[in-house]
């Protein structure tokens, strides 16, 4: 096990070289909209987020039977969007085009029937297409929202570049199998448990503390990892999957966190949370898998082995979730 903790040092140097952009909402770049029906085929589309793009030309945006309404003839104000009259009502087959070159898009229909709902919509380059089919309310089948969610979860997992490097930290610190294993799922529980208690509403999620102190694990498990090498022996040592228990509870709230930014449809919140943990833990099982692959093929090439490359490696990683700790502080705040 020694020689394969130092060739996923190996790994982890590749690891190291880039950029943080597991949870920065201006990083990942997803807005928000709603889209309002106020009467027979008239629609009010707000914009939540300010910081986007404001659209100059609505007729870009709507179906070619939909036309913006002048200011002065729409019946409610809108602060930063538009109202629109088609000359039938959105049906299944409608688009709307947003000139946003953006992650994604969280659109909120409400209904003139009282029926609401919520869908995440991707970008396509320089649009992101709000198809009106996902937001009527009973579309999609249950296959189509699990498909949906285990994508996504996986995609966070696997661009979340925090959460990876501190798995693997974890494998860098744990010898033998059984303890890998008993570690690994320790943090898989912790976080799961979090994650799904903090999108029911048990537990408040407050964003920019909660990305703080997850770069904060990193940096006590960098430290671990050197401590380790010099031969002092704690308690991350002894019982790993304990640590791997707290900490894990704690990513699981970053997990939220993001999943907040991108919402659950309202008539398939249990279904889509579920699948989306199911992804976050398939990429995280394809992380891992990935490693000890990769460690088992350059085992055969780096022979000799390298005691220097692990303590060097943890000075690395604890430097940079320093950085990412210190970036992070002033949002706690509000700068």
């Amino acid at each position: 096990m020694n020689r394969l903790g130092t060739v996923l040092c190996a790994v982890a140097a590749l690891t190291l070289v880039t950029p943080a952009v597991a949870h920065d909402v201006d990083v990942t770049s997803v807005a928000r909209i709603f889209l309002d029906e106020i009467g027979p085929g008239r629609y009010v589309l707000s914009i939540v987020d300010t910081q986007v793009q404001p659209i100059s030309d609505p007729r870009g945006v709507l179906p070619v039977r939909c036309e913006p309404v002048a200011e002065e003839d729409a019946e409610v104000q809108v602060t930063s969007g538009f109202v629109f009259q088609c000359q039938s009502p959105l049906d299944a087959d409608d688009v709307l085009t947003l000139p946003w070159s953006l992650a994604g898009v969280v659109a909120l229909a409400r209904w003139g029937d009282g029926s609401s709902a919520t869908a995440y919509f991707r970008g396509r380059g320089a649009t992101v297409p709000i198809e009106i089919g996902n937001l009527l309310d009973g579309f999609g089948s249950g296959l189509a929202v699990a498909g949906t969610y285990l994508g996504l979860g996986a995609e966070h997992i696997l661009l979340g570049i925090d959460h990876l490097l501190f798995v693997l930290g974890l494998l860098l610190l744990v010898h033998g199998f059984v303890p890998l294993v008993k570690t690994i799922t320790a943090f898989t529980a912790a976080h799961s448990l979090t994650l799904c208690a903090s999108v029911l509403g048990y537990i408040p999620v407050d964003r920019a503390p909660i990305e703080a102190a997850i770069a904060l694990s990193i940096v006590l498990l960098a430290r671990e990892i050197v401590a380790a090498d010099r031969g002092l022996i704690h308690l991350t040592h002894r019982k790993p999957w304990l640590v791997a228990f707290i900490f894990g509870l704690l990513h699981g709230l970053g997990f939220a966190g993001a999943l907040g930014e991108i919402g659950l449809p309202e008539s398939a919140i249990p279904l889509a949370l579920l699948f989306f943990n199911l992804g976050v833990e398939a990429g995280q099982l394809v992380f891992v898998i990935a490693l000890i692959a990769a460690a088992r093929m350059l085992t055969k090439v780096v022979r000799a082995p390298l005691p220097w490359l692990q303590p060097v490696l943890g000075y690395g990683l604890g430097a940079l979730a320093t950085l990412w700790f210190f970036d992070r502080l002033p949002a706690i705040w509000g700068a």
